[in-house]
């Protein structure tokens, strides 16, 4: 009797405990996980809205970009690829460019669910890698990691895949379902990018996109090992250094800030100080690259140099000079007049570019897919619209459109099989 007795109260406790814990809020939870894992957390942050924001573009250029070469542009880069061993830096790269909201006539073209279901469902994903890839998503005590770095079945830069989600679209309660079956959601894999993230790392430009999209009004927050952070750290972080060093010749680092200072235009995320030192920084990148353009309008990858790079000009490499004036025309299209080169300096760029893509096959489409995607959201943000919404339109008004690449391109192949450095 008195063992029944006890085993009874033992339940009623248990049964306590359990119920208490799934009324707590989540730093409550958090907190008991603290006495029962080793695993360091940290209090979670509230996330102030369901879908990402949007940082759109400030122009409507059709002078500059044609309908007709938008869409000849954007066929181009449509993600279609190969279903087997996919590599997540395509997918993350075309739907950062697409949206979730992509969608397309042709079956073998990826949709933006599609897309979606690949990064955040296990299940998909080993659709195209099998059981014994390393998986994209990794089920952590703490919440949802994403591998990268070491595997082709990995994302190639830490945080990369979660902005590129971000940028997409994707909204916080999306589905995310693990190795293990368990599912949680994209809330789970913002939190465990907040806690993982060190102010030290080679590569911020990622982290700064993502929580930027996300967190705002909040400006800051803390990290695993307790230290404070805010978009004041990420932004001086991310203008420390050479200005080519970085990925794709420093450019990402320029749209990431371009991104934090336009939203401390609205939601007050920067102290003035350093919103100051932002905007400074940026006017030196416009003044590089007004006098590091070449005369067919592109820019090398030593944009950085300034003059120098069109008086002692590097060796040519048209894979590093689409890179760079894709990527200076993107974060142009969210910039401030006052932050850009001359008018006819951008026309030349975006000639240039839309020029050379439309001369890419499709074998140098899919090694240089990863960079030419910027191309695509790039042309379509100077005209004022999203891929997604633009081709929507053009598939509605030219059901039986298609686009053949120029003759006359560049037939360089890459050294490289696969782009591992964008």
């Amino acid at each position: 009797m008195k063992k029944f007795a006890f085993w009874a109260f033992q339940i009623v406790v248990l049964a306590g405990f359990g119920i208490a814990y799934g009324v707590a809020s989540p730093n409550i939870k958090n907190e008991i996980a603290d006495d029962l894992s080793p695993s360091k957390r940290t209090p979670i942050i509230d996330i102030p809205r369901e879908v990402p924001l949007r940082v759109e573009s400030l122009y409507d250029r059709p002078d500059m970009v044609s309908d007709e070469d938008l869409a000849a542009v954007l066929w181009q880069v449509r993600p279609k690829f190969e279903r087997k061993e996919l590599r997540p830096n395509l997918v993350e790269h075309a739907i950062r460019a697409w949206s979730v909201h992509a969608e397309f006539r042709d079956p073998d073209v990826l949709s933006g669910k599609q897309m979606e279901d690949f990064l955040l469902d296990h299940g998909t994903f080993i659709l195209s890698w099998g059981e014994s890839a390393s998986p994209l998503l990794q089920d952590r005590p703490t919440g949802v990691g994403v591998n990268w770095g070491e595997y082709r079945s990995n994302s190639v830069h830490h945080d990369h895949m979660l902005a590129c989600i971000t940028e997409a679209g994707a909204r916080l309660d999306s589905p995310v379902l693990l190795p293990s079956q368990r599912q949680l959601t994209l809330e789970n894999v913002i939190h465990e990018a907040l806690r993982d993230f060190q102010l030290d790392e080679r590569e911020t430009e990622w982290s700064a996109m993502a929580f930027g999209l996300w967190l705002p009004p909040t400006k800051t927050w803390r990290a695993i090992n307790g230290r404070e952070m805010s978009f004041d750290l990420l932004a001086q972080r991310l203008m420390r250094g050479y200005l080519e060093k970085g990925v794709c010749s420093g450019t990402h680092r320029v749209y990431s800030l371009m991104l934090l200072w336009r939203l401390d235009q609205e939601f007050d995320i920067l102290s003035e100080d350093v919103q100051n030192e932002v905007y400074a920084h940026l006017e030196l990148v416009r003044d590089l690259i007004t006098e590091s353009q070449f005369e067919d309008g592109h820019w090398p990858p030593n944009w950085n140099e300034g003059s120098t790079a069109v008086e002692n000009p590097r060796e040519r490499e048209i894979r590093s000079e689409i890179i760079a004036t894709g990527h200076h025309l993107e974060w142009l299209s969210i910039a401030p007049i006052e932050l850009h080169p001359p008018r006819e300096q951008i026309d030349k760029a975006a000639q240039w570019i839309i020029q050379t893509t439309k001369q890419q096959t499709p074998e140098l489409i899919l090694q240089r897919y990863t960079f030419l995607s910027h191309v695509g959201n790039a042309l379509a943000l100077w005209r004022g619209t999203t891929p997604a919404a633009f081709w929507k339109q053009w598939q509605k008004d030219n059901p039986e459109y298609t686009f053949t690449p120029i003759p006359g391109g560049d037939a360089q192949i890459d050294s490289k099989s696969e782009d591992t450095t964008h």
